[in-house]
């Protein structure tokens, strides 16, 4: 018996947000492929960070919010799974890099699997090496685990952030501005990484850098206002954009 292969790993159909009597989203349609980069762009306010909170469920941990709609992770609707089950699947990495301050960039890495209940220090130290390496981290570290990964430079300390993540073992894994405060040197190796990631995992970033959009996304969505105005193929989107909006943003024309 063959088993059918989802071809979207993400289907959002009609969500919409609010904080309090605020509309942040509106009726938002979108399909994400399996094992891709998808990039979201639109101007400060028009919803790309309520979007990606609303994916993993992180929006409803504010106060007088609400979603309307649902986001579909294989198929099945994760406002209707455990939110903590949701986020173990669905991780995400914020615009400041976080280590947690008083860790070391061991402990930094293992408190999830831990928190999980995993104990076995061999099994540890693996999950730990493995998930470095994943983030392109471990040959800056190796010799460092027990220091604190709050040492560690802006660039190395995002790293961190992504290895703390994978540790977790997720399918999906949502970025918000992740390079926005890092130098250029430290945002290129961010970006080479998600080359690498997008083989095994499935990833959407959300980014003010128009240039960095052309060049790591596959497909490319534009929301302005809690809108989504076009979706599409990054390359078709730079080059042959369907709505004036969209062209306006790209070439720098938007007020």
């Amino acid at each position: 018996m063959q088993v059918q292969v989802i071809e979207f790993k993400l289907s959002v159909r009609g969500l919409s947000a609010w904080y309090g009597s605020t509309q942040a989203l509106k009726n938002i349609d979108i399909d994400v492929r399996r094992n891709s980069v998808t990039a979201i762009m639109g101007p400060s306010g028009c919803g790309k960070s309520t979007f990606i909170r609303c994916i993993n469920r992180l929006h409803e941990l504010r106060p007088k919010t609400r979603v309307e709609g649902k986001v579909l992770l294989d198929g099945k609707n994760v406002y209707e799974m455990d939110a903590v089950e949701v986020r173990s699947k669905i991780g995400m990495i914020f615009q400041k890099p976080n280590p947690f301050p008083t860790m070391s960039i061991y402990e930094n890495v293992a408190i999830g699997p831990r928190l999980r209940g995993l104990s076995d220090e061999e099994k540890l130290q693996t999950m730990v090496e493995e998930s470095l390496k994943e983030a392109s981290l471990w040959e800056e570290v190796k010799d460092q685990l027990e220091t604190p990964g709050t040492n560690l430079s802006g660039g190395q300390q995002q790293r961190l952030c992504i290895a703390r993540t994978l540790a977790l073992k997720p399918e999906v894994l949502l970025m918000d501005e992740p390079t926005s405060a890092l130098d250029p040197i430290a945002a290129q190796r961010i970006e080479n990484l998600l080359r690498q990631l997008s083989e095994e995992y499935t990833i959407i970033i959300v980014t003010h850098n128009i240039q960095q959009a052309a060049r790591i996304s596959g497909m490319l969505a534009f929301f302005y206002m809690g809108e989504l105005i076009e979706y599409g193929d990054t390359r078709t989107l730079f080059e042959r954009p369907e709505k004036e909006l969209t062209e306006k943003y790209i070439t720098g024309r938007f007020s």
